[in-house]
């Protein structure tokens, strides 16, 4: 496991934080994982707007950078980004319906039927998941289910 793992976690915990602010229905989000203390050493600008130094950071902290997306869908957006060396890791952050198995038998073959079909799905479930990986393999998740908003709702991989 890296030595960066628990800092991931943190990170992805505060990315799925601050996309509970917004709401739910939200489009997918990127984000780059800086390590904070070269960040703050990089953005001295920064760092004074925070009221912190890179002395400060926690051994091993990452700031997520959200990142503009263009409107494509984010497959095609994921396989064509490359960062710096100085961005650790990123995190995507999505929402999804799921519907249980039996559903299933009864799902229309056409997409945009099957979209509106899932959408007005009396057992569906709606899940904001937010993925963070970083370039030494390591990896973590959270996933939180609609209606279950407390802090003490979201589920921590694996």
């Amino acid at each position: 496991m890296s030595a960066y793992a628990e800092p991931l976690t943190r990170a992805v915990t505060e990315i799925e934080r601050h996309a509970g602010k917004r709401g739910w229905d939200q489009p997918p989000r990127l984000y780059a994982l800086a390590p904070t203390a070269e960040l703050l050493q990089r953005e001295p600008g920064l760092a004074e707007q925070l009221g912190t130094a890179a002395t400060d950071a926690e051994p091993g902290a990452l700031t997520p950078v959200e990142q503009q997306l263009p409107d494509q869908p984010l497959d095609d957006v994921l396989a064509t980004i490359t960062w710096p060396e100085t961005v650790r890791g990123c995190a995507v952050v999505v929402e999804r319906i799921v519907l249980p198995a039996e559903a299933e038998q009864t799902l229309p073959d056409d997409p945009d039927e099957a979209d509106a079909w899932a959408q007005n799905h009396p057992d569906r479930t709606d899940v904001r998941i937010v993925v963070g990986v970083l370039r030494d393999g390591s990896s973590t998740a959270v996933l939180r289910v609609r209606g279950h908003e407390a802090d003490d709702e979201l589920i921590h991989d694996p």
